[in-house]
């Protein structure tokens, strides 16, 4: 059974950051693509970064610059760091597998003064 497991979350001011980390239970996790979604209310699923088996990054134009994402394959663990955070960066941000239905429970970004 696949299991993604996110944390980090919390309250924070614009301008701030976090650290979002998933830990998947796959023993295949080194091989596969992973991506962090978020979903604001009222507004659709959106991808926000992915990582490919090879390192490869690839990132929405509203957090380019701004988040990084990076994996431990020895931990079977996924990161999200998310720097110079805006009131629009407010939503719940899940861990996934691209071209899948598996996704985590979500953790919650609410960023606010």
């Amino acid at each position: 059974e696949v299991q993604l497991v996110e944390s980090g979350g919390g309250l924070v001011q614009p301008g701030g950051s976090l650290r979002l980390s998933c830990a998947a239970s796959l023993f295949t996790f080194s091989y596969l693509a992973m991506s962090w979604v978020r979903q604001a209310p009222g507004k659709d699923l959106e991808t926000v970064s992915t990582i490919r088996s090879d390192g490869t990054t690839t990132y929405a134009d509203s957090v380019k610059g701004r988040f990084t994402i990076s994996r431990d394959n020895e931990k079977n663990t996924l990161y999200l760091q998310l720097d110079s955070l805006k009131t629009d960066d407010t939503a719940m941000y899940y861990c996934a597998i691209p071209g899948s239905t598996y996704r985590g429970q979500g953790t919650q970004v609410t960023v606010s003064s």
